[in-house]
């Protein structure tokens, strides 16, 4: 598990120069890796290994990369191993304050570079993928990407938790901005340059998603088909050339069998397994198109059944971060992931995420608004209304009337928020929807201009997807999202929906740019696997632990919870009309949280 942790303080003040003092001297008697000093500025490191997660030092002792970098120049090959700096590019990494690192390198880092001020500043990059979050203690000031970390090696309790955030956090159902659910903790956005102080300058942002998203390519199907093709086999067989061995997620998706098909046609990894889950019930089972993707690839697939019988109070073991964590996505199969991929040697489990996101895999007829906002009534836009009038499952006069009434509508990253939500009182929601802003990516908040389409699509991807297991930590293999990708989520961004979905199909685009690579039963499957049925399973079998978290838990207590919407939800089978599965699962994870936070928040009091 690859963590850092940075900071910096005033030398010239004795009780800065002690915390750190003290701080460091934890850091390496808990075997922790200097990656860079300087006066009044450390990097350590832990979990590194050279070609995965490792430092790449600026010249004359500048800065340090940490993380694994990949040039945009140089395509994969099998073996090549990390890259080295040379002197020049570090100078210009240096000299241009960051942006020849966004603009000529990728990959998954964080940089810690000089400045003139003599404070050292921090940039995460343009997939976010690495956490990075900035706390002050007593004039010292840390940047890090696992807060269980600090806390534990300065033996110290954790920031108290912001009320107005888990109230954000709960309508909005995931923060996206620079605070966070810890009073005190901020953190640095995707693509940002910020200086590591409190005060010392505003943040530079040196890419943005939205950036992306105005650039609108104009290259015709063929052209984005080609494209699109080539960028994610970069992408992907860049990151397969890091281990010897992986465990490839294998849903029987399109996502999973084009990460497959890509992997496999270019021979990167000496080892390849696939792994699929199944469980009881209609919306989940899959084996039979992971079947195919395996064999007409030739490799070996393992056949797993989702664990039915998980039990809930395993979720009070969530570590101690600055935002809840949902664990739908862990339930039942992170334990299994953890223990093929130590049998197989394999350094990392892949997984297609994303995929839905940047290849547009959305039930609407946002394209054709799209199309006539940017292209207006040409004779392209018929095609434009049918392939939307396909994509939504509406009637061509559907799709020409709302492709007319969404062409000028402004995106609004509040809209709809909340809509769903059966559980809060009405005028709780009400108060939290007033602050929920403040928590809310400011860039996407200034993207009100774009088309409908690319604007939905831009909040799906704003907030970087989770790279450790608040549940297993250290336990668990590290994740690997090839298809978060900046060179991929650079192009798809500026892609329009309308090419996307070309013929009127969610990924059409990427179905047409691997056809050859993955059985055509899945390039054409409307279907699309769930786990409805097994979330609610789960939920049924715990009812006494949810009926526990959430009717005397801390959330009820402090009104963000109705207790008689939740007992009626409960009460009977979940699933029914009274509440939403999801939703309930979500209010248990934010309750799990909620209780380490505010335990380990009064850990010290007296």
């Amino acid at each position: 598990m690859f963590r850092y942790i940075a900071f910096c303080w005033e030398v010239a003040s004795p009780d800065q120069a002690d915390l750190a003092h003290r701080l460091e001297q934890a850091l390496v008697d808990h075997g922790w890796q200097s990656a860079f000093r300087t006066s009044g500025h450390r990097v350590f490191m832990t979990g590194n290994a050279r070609g995965v997660n490792d430092a790449y030092l600026l010249t004359a002792n500048q800065g340090v990369v940490l993380g694994r970098l990949f040039r945009r120049s140089e395509p994969p090959a099998r073996g090549q191993g990390d890259i080295e700096l040379t002197d020049v590019e570090a100078q210009r990494i240096v000299h241009t304050d960051g942006r020849s690192l966004v603009d000529h390198f990728w990959g998954r880092y964080v940089a810690f570079l000089p400045s003139w001020t003599g404070v050292p500043r921090v940039l995460r990059d343009p997939t976010g993928t690495l956490p990075c979050y900035r706390i002050e203690l007593q004039g010292l000031t840390v940047a890090l990407s696992w807060l269980e970390d600090l806390f534990s090696l300065l033996d110290m309790p954790a920031p108290p938790v912001d009320w107005d955030g888990v109230a954000a956090h709960m309508v909005l159902g995931q923060v996206s901005g620079h605070q966070t659910l810890l009073t005190g903790v901020t953190q640095v956005l995707a693509g940002e340059l910020l200086p590591m102080a409190a005060g010392s300058g505003r943040p530079k942002q040196l890419w943005n998603a939205v950036d992306c998203a105005r650039r609108n390519s104009s290259l015709a199907t063929p052209e984005a088909s080609a494209q699109l093709r080539d960028t994610v086999a970069t992408c992907v067989r860049s990151w397969a050339s890091c281990y010897d061995a992986i465990v490839l997620r294998l849903s029987g998706g399109v996502d999973s069998a084009i990460l497959l098909g890509t992997i496999a046609a270019g021979r990167i990894a000496s080892d390849v397994v696939c792994l699929n889950y199944h469980s009881p019930g209609t919306d989940s089972d899959e084996r039979s198109y992971a079947r195919l993707a395996a064999k007409r690839h030739d490799v070996e697939l393992i056949e797993g059944n989702i664990d039915d019988d998980y039990r809930l109070e395993d979720v009070l073991h969530v570590a101690r971060t600055a935002t809840p964590a949902n664990y739908l996505g862990f339930m039942g199969t992170s334990r299994n992931d953890a223990e093929v991929a130590a049998s197989r040697c394999a350094g990392a489990v892949f997984n297609g995420a994303g995929g839905d996101q940047l290849f547009f895999e959305v039930r609407c007829t946002w394209p054709a608004a799209d199309y006539l906002k940017l292209r207006g009534f040409d004779r392209g836009f018929l095609s434009a209304a049918l392939d939307a009038a396909r994509l939504g499952e509406v009637s061509v006069w559907q799709a020409l009337r709302q492709a007319v009434v969404n062409r000028s509508l402004r995106g609004d990253p509040m809209g709809g928020v909340g809509r769903h939500l059966t559980l809060m009182d009405t005028a709780v929601m009400d108060a939290a929807l007033k602050t929920a802003p403040r928590f809310i990516h400011p860039c996407w908040l200034a993207a009100q201009d774009l088309p409908i389409g690319k604007f939905n699509q831009l909040g799906m991807v704003i907030c970087p997807f989770e790279y450790y297991n608040h549940y297993l930590a250290e336990a668990s293999p590290e994740r690997v999202q090839p298809l978060m990708s900046q060179p991929l989520l650079e192009l798809c961004l500026a892609m329009p929906t309308y090419v996307l979905t070309h013929g009127g199909r969610g990924r059409a685009l990427a179905r047409k740019a691997f056809a050859s690579e993955i059985p055509p039963e899945i390039a054409t499957r409307r279907s699309k696997g769930g786990t409805a049925n097994y979330i609610a399973t789960v939920l049924q079998r715990n009812l006494p632990f949810a009926r526990e978290m959430l009717l005397d838990g801390l959330l009820a207590q402090r009104g963000l919870l109705d207790r008689q919407r939740v007992e009626a939800a409960l009460a009977i089978r979940p699933g029914s009309q009274t509440g939403h599965v999801t939703e309930i699962h979500s209010c248990i994870a934010t309750e799990a949280w909620l209780q380490v936070a505010t335990t380990a928040a009064r850990r010290r009091e007296p």
